[in-house]
């Protein structure tokens, strides 16, 4: 395989479609975020992208098979609004500068060729939320960007980077003429954050009208708490002990005059 490739596994109609794309990164808020979307709307795989800019290595299941690490695209028809959607998610981002800008432009022919009308990105963005994880957003648009604001989401910083697909399908949609918006979610980023793709799930749905409970969140939400208290703890323990070695190192110390 010396370039990306999209293999159709059958063809569908969709009216007036909106892609949303959401890979690992930070807190795997965008991975979250569209697996529970997936999951919830009941929709249907109907593409797989591979590519060689992802990492050298296959997948192993239960049974013994193999297969490469791939982006899936799924779809669901919307019978309560205008608009049918597409969710583009998968098992890793590319590795290499060259490979994020040619997969993102192949996704992005794909939006083009289904006469897509709007790109959301989802992701992570490191900050320590107090309580409530804050989503901040950015937009090829002040239309769609002020959408998103009343849909609660906060203006991004002027000069803050999104790295990866999230920030370059929001670049290069432009060359497309396909409007485009990037919703990050507060995250801590070193684990999975469940609480975060919630938050930025709270967006989606009040500024598409999905209809969608996001309640099911709440258990791995419970489950991630408490996985971070256990790291504190740890960490807490490893300072103290690193503490009294200090401290002992000092008593061992001899001066000289």
């Amino acid at each position: 395989m010396k370039k990306t490739v999209i293999k159709e596994l059958f063809e569908v109609e969709l009216n007036n479609p909106i892609l949303i794309e959401g890979l690992p990164g930070l807190g795997l808020v965008g991975k979250i975020a569209l697996r529970y979307l997936i999951k919830q709307l009941k929709a249907e795989k109907f593409a797989y992208l591979y590519s060689p800019h992802f990492p050298y290595f296959v997948l192993v299941n239960k049974k013994g098979s193999v297969r490469l690490l791939r982006g899936v695209f799924y779809f669901w028809k919307n019978k309560n609004q205008n608009n049918d959607f597409i969710f583009f998610t998968g098992d890793s981002q590319a590795q290499t500068i060259e490979g994020q800008y040619e997969i993102s432009d192949v996704i992005l022919d794909f939006a083009e060729k289904r006469n897509v009308e709007l790109i959301v990105t989802v992701g992570g963005y490191r900050a320590e939320a107090k309580d409530k994880p804050k989503v901040i957003a950015a937009a090829t648009s002040s239309e769609i960007l002020n959408k998103a604001l009343k849909a609660n989401a906060i203006l991004s910083p002027s000069g803050s980077p999104i790295v990866g697909t999230a920030g370059l399908l929001l670049g290069l949609a432009r060359f497309k003429k396909i409007g485009a918006l990037c919703l990050l979610g507060e995250t801590r980023g070193y684990l999975p954050d469940p609480k975060a793709a919630k938050s930025v799930l709270e967006v989606l749905k009040n500024m598409l009208n999905l209809d969608v409970d996001l309640d099911g969140l709440d258990e791995e939400i419970a489950k991630a708490e408490k996985a971070v208290l256990r790291l504190q703890k740890i960490e807490e323990k490893r300072a103290l002990q690193a503490e009294e070695i200090r401290k002992e190192e000092d008593k061992k110390t001899v001066y000289i005059s």
